[in-house]
């Protein structure tokens, strides 16, 4: 039954920063405003300033409040500090409802924690996740540990969420399970045509779509610079030389810690193209014309099954152990004899191939948002959540793409 016109609306603040918060959250403010019981209040904080308004763009979505608070070459400690400064006066100022944080990022933690000291219910979505080291990601682990105690509603994306947040005692009255919101953010993005800045991206996703290997590489994360990122490049570079017929894609984050190591390796060689960071519509596109993925980043993990793309993660450990288990993802480490003897095994062994690509997607079914949004209105007294995700009762949850 509508409560329009006889109960106001009640506020539900979005606060993200970067572009992945961006892409998972879009759903989520798509929901809120397609509800009559909810209005979405958007504010951001800028961590991700080109990448964040790229994705709000695309979405249509336009902040109320722009807290526009990083500067380069902050440390961790001084954008902490100024996310929990910032984003108190502005809850002091606005008084929502509730506040709904996403993921593991600083300003999960920093948002999370001033809502909490104002007295503000607050809402974890993509929940749950744990790779059981405190230091591995850095220092997203810390932060979504951090973030758990402080949240009043955990919207955890699989049941492996779920069960990670009841171990550490909170209420499972408290962790629906909704799906990832990313599954819902990919279905609508890949459905829309694209045309790339880059002409030699659209050549590149051209040539793979009529045989040539194409190898999307993303690498970015704290915990790999230095000589971690050395390691995996090199090991990139030697593919590259290796195999001339392989086209390795590389957009480039724009941290110059990362530049540093990625252009003197692989800048000369003519089929590896770096480029730009692809906007998100460009990227997901590129994601689906790609043969295979290597990778640092957590949601393309989450990604890249969704679409049949085998996908290789530079790191030790992963917070998504869903996909490991399932097949689609492998942890190759950062040792570069191991990355280049995984890529080779997939790129020339057709039924490791086969094994991997097969579309197991224990990430969503395209109805995260719709989920995410029943639960917050039970929080606030106005609805009921729904039933929590199941992979094993949806067909498009095995077979998203071409179903």
């Amino acid at each position: 039954m509508s409560l329009s016109g006889t109960t106001p609306r009640r506020r539900v603040m979005t606060i993200y920063g970067t572009r992945p918060e961006a892409i998972k959250m879009a759903p989520l403010v798509a929901a809120l405003e397609a509800d009559d019981r909810l209005e979405p209040v958007v504010a951001v904080t800028g961590q991700h300033r080109e990448m964040l308004d790229q994705v709000n763009t695309l979405f249509g979505i336009r902040p109320e409040h722009d807290l526009d608070l990083m500067t380069p070459g902050a440390t961790l400690a001084e954008i902490t500090a100024r996310t929990v400064q910032a984003t108190s006066e502005l809850l002091r100022e606005t008084r929502p409802d509730v506040v709904v944080v996403q993921g593991d990022t600083t300003t999960v933690l920093a948002s999370g924690l001033a809502a909490f000291y104002e007295h503000i219910p607050v809402v974890h979505l993509e929940a749950g996740l744990r790779t059981g080291d405190v230091r591995s990601p850095f220092p997203e682990e810390a932060n979504r540990r951090l973030t758990a105690p402080l949240a009043d509603l955990h919207l955890a994306p699989t049941a492996t969420s779920k069960a990670n947040l009841v171990r550490e005692s909170v209420d499972p009255a408290r962790v629906p399970v909704t799906g990832n919101t990313v599954i819902d953010a990919l279905r609508w993005t890949t459905a829309q045509p694209v045309e790339f800045d880059d002409p030699r991206v659209a050549v590149a996703v051209e040539e793979a779509a009529l045989g040539r290997d194409l190898l999307l590489v993303t690498s970015h994360r704290r915990e790999s610079w230095g000589p971690r990122m050395v390691e995996t490049m090199s090991a990139v570079r030697d593919l590259a030389q290796d195999r001339p017929d392989l086209q390795v894609l590389l957009p480039m984050h724009r941290n110059p810690v990362v530049r540093e190591v990625i252009e003197p390796l692989l800048g000369p060689l003519e089929n590896v193209l770096l480029t730009e960071p692809l906007d998100y519509h460009q990227f997901a596109h590129a994601l689906a014309g790609s043969t295979l993925v290597l990778t640092d980043s957590g949601g393309v993990q989450e990604e890249a099954p969704s679409l049949g793309k085998p996908v290789l993660v530079m790191r030790d450990t992963t917070e998504r152990p869903e996909a490991v288990e399932a097949g689609t993802v492998r942890l190759v480490g950062t040792d570069g004899a191991t990355i280049r003897a995984a890529v080779e095994e997939l790129l020339d062994g057709a039924d490791a191939y086969a094994a991997m690509a097969a579309a197991v997607n224990p990430y969503g079914d395209g109805r995260a948002a719709e989920r995410s949004v029943a639960a917050i209105a039970e929080l606030l007294g106005v609805g009921h959540r729904a039933p929590d995700f199941d992979p094993a009762d949806s067909a498009e949850s095995r077979q998203l793409l071409g179903a």
